[in-house]
């Protein structure tokens, strides 16, 4: 397992070894010793999956302390583009964006500690996202961006966006409080 290290601190890009052969592949997706020793100890307590038609756009989303989660993603079958927003206040990066391809082809995962709003589009139709995350999901904790606030100018690789109801009534960057220092 390899990571590989990204434009904003915290944010790493996890690389496993694939073991091929000609009845298929293998590959340990989590294993708490060798995430220790890339430095990401953490302790996952949920697990998540979704499933979505290409040109689904799901988030900008996150969960505010005492609930707020770190997450490892992956893709199962398909393709994402996946975006994280650098949320904490004090960090050199607040505002910046970095998004990459995770696909069911490239086996890449994404560790995206706390004070990031993430979200991803479906570049294929039947899509499966799989997450581990570090905390339940807590309703009255949750809180998001507007996907397309033109302040962070993300390009989500999609035409003509599924967007649900409630992530486009999102607050923009600018008027959004963040409660990650």
């Amino acid at each position: 397992m390899k990571t590989h290290a990204t434009p904003i601190a915290g944010i790493w890009i996890i690389e496993p070894q694939i073991f091929s052969d000609t009845r298929g592949y293998f590959f340990e997706s989590y294993q708490k010793e060798k995430f220790q020793k890339l430095g990401i100890d953490a302790e996952f307590i949920q697990d998540n999956e979704s499933m979505s038609q290409k040109s689904t756009v799901r988030g900008l989303h996150f969960q505010s302390p005492p609930y707020a989660q770190g997450k490892l993603v992956r893709v199962v079958r398909g393709r994402v583009y996946d975006v994280c927003v650098d949320i904490r206040r004090g960090s050199p990066t607040y505002g910046k964006h970095f998004g990459i391809e995770l696909s069911e082809q490239n086996h890449l995962m994404l560790w995206i500690p706390e004070g990031f709003a993430h979200g991803f589009s479906v570049l294929e139709d039947h899509t499966i996202f799989q997450y581990k995350c570090t905390q339940i999901y807590h309703k009255e904790s949750e809180g998001g961006i507007l996907w397309n606030d033109p302040a962070l100018n993300i390009d989500w690789k999609v035409n003509q966006p599924i967007v649900s109801e409630k992530d486009q009534k999102l607050p923009t960057f600018d008027t959004f409080i963040s409660p990650f220092e």
